[in-house]
């Protein structure tokens, strides 16, 4: 009796707020968040490195300020005002930061609604069972329902597409033609919230709520395409998507333009996408044997263990050959360039020993490996936070 009473007190359940931030996982934040944070820094120095280059909008309709209210200019008007005056754009800056707050919201909303699915659905599917070796998962553990579960997520899926349709999808006026409805909407945007919507439901699938719609067998991760969503949604995407709402909303460029503006963020994003499915790979490395039992073939399933550890290696390695590789390519441009900026994130790189010594090197397996996706994690924000240093104080700002 004594032993069932000690075993029950520890498994009390936890408070209703303690189970629904199990549930969300807000520390995983930091994956979808500090990419976006690169892509504040990259925005600012596309604007110092091309300031000749980015034709706002008032400049391309000079009549739009007659039609302004007296003693005020509004949108692209009053930043072109600003640029001629200070003979600068700094002040176009200040338009960064509404535009990546709202980006950010929206991929927190995407990653929130992702980790609720998720846990509804390894437990329906049968992955997230006794044996599991991560952190508790709320479904699993009977502190909340499926029903319950799937309602959040429906709560967060339904925050992101109002955040998307209300301000990453419309051009405004500023950017758009009035008297074309089609050129007022981003197409790439529109593709970009409702992929993100759907993937965020189909990365684990289940029942709900493909199975509506027949494709309750879709799933991204239980079919071993978890690394490559997790390196175009949480990298590229996550990291360009700043500097490409400035152009589309802000600075509107001529349509060819923007591709040769937006290279230099799109490098960028590649070691943050290295780094993001570096997370997921210990994650998988850690979870293969209980994916068998549940048919989930990630990459370690399908392809085993000493792929995923050398697969951990070249991420985060790569990851680190990238610094080199933007200092060696800054360097070439000239004294004005502050080319030693693009070191920084090296600094993180004490931090990466550690991780590969255990991930990719060492004999750790199973719940050992918790330690690491969070120091895989932390890794990540630390390095992505050094990039927006850099990129920032090469600026000059």
């Amino acid at each position: 009796l004594f032993i069932l009473m000690i075993t029950s007190m520890s498994e009390q359940i936890p408070s209703k707020f303690q189970v629904w931030k199990l549930a969300a996982r807000p520390h995983t934040l930091t994956a979808s968040v500090v990419p976006v944070i690169v892509g504040y820094a990259l925005t600012v120095q596309l604007i110092h490195r091309n300031s000749d280059l980015l034709h706002l909008r008032c400049e391309y309709e000079g009549a739009r300020s007659s039609s302004a209210d007296a003693g005020g200019l509004t949108g692209g008007d009053a930043v072109c005002a600003n640029r001629d005056s200070r003979g600068d754009v700094t002040a176009a800056s200040s338009n960064i930061i509404p535009l990546a707050i709202q980006f950010a919201v929206f991929a927190g909303l995407i990653q929130i609604a992702t980790n609720l699915h998720n846990d509804y659905a390894d437990f329906v599917k049968g992955a997230d069972t006794d044996e599991r070796v991560g952190q508790a998962r709320a479904t699993q553990k009977g502190w909340l329902t499926p029903h319950e579960t799937c309602r959040g997520c429906v709560l967060c899926l339904l925050g992101a597409l109002f955040v998307g349709m209300r301000y990453l999808i419309p051009l405004d006026n500023q950017c758009g033609d009035d008297n074309d409805n089609d050129s007022k909407y981003d197409a790439v945007m529109i593709f970009v919230v409702l992929s993100s919507l759907f993937n965020a439901v189909a990365y684990t699938g289940g029942p709900f709520p493909l199975g509506y719609v027949g494709l309750g067998d879709v799933s991204i991760g239980y079919s071993g395409l978890g690394d490559l969503f997790v390196f175009f949604y949480f990298g590229i995407v996550a990291t360009v998507g700043a500097p490409y709402l400035y152009l589309t909303k802000v600075a509107c460029p001529e349509p060819g333009e923007i591709r040769w503006l937006m290279y230099p963020s799109f490098l960028h994003s590649l070691p943050i996408g290295f780094l993001a499915t570096a997370i997921i790979v210990v994650n998988n490395l850690r979870d293969r044997h209980t994916d068998i039992h549940a048919g989930k073939r990630t990459m370690a399933v399908r392809f085993g263990e000493s792929f995923a550890k050398v697969e951990y290696l070249v991420f985060v390695v790569g990851s680190y050959g990238f610094c080199i590789y933007f200092w060696l390519l800054d360097s070439g441009k000239g004294h004005e360039i502050k080319a030693w900026t693009s070191l920084l994130p090296l600094i993180s790189f004490p931090m990466a020993v550690p991780q590969l010594k255990a991930v990719a090197f060492g004999g750790k397996d199973g719940q050992a490996l918790n330690e690491h996706v969070g120091g895989t994690a932390k890794l990540q924000m630390i390095y992505c936070v050094l990039m927006a240093v850099g990129l920032i104080h090469s600026s000059g700002t």
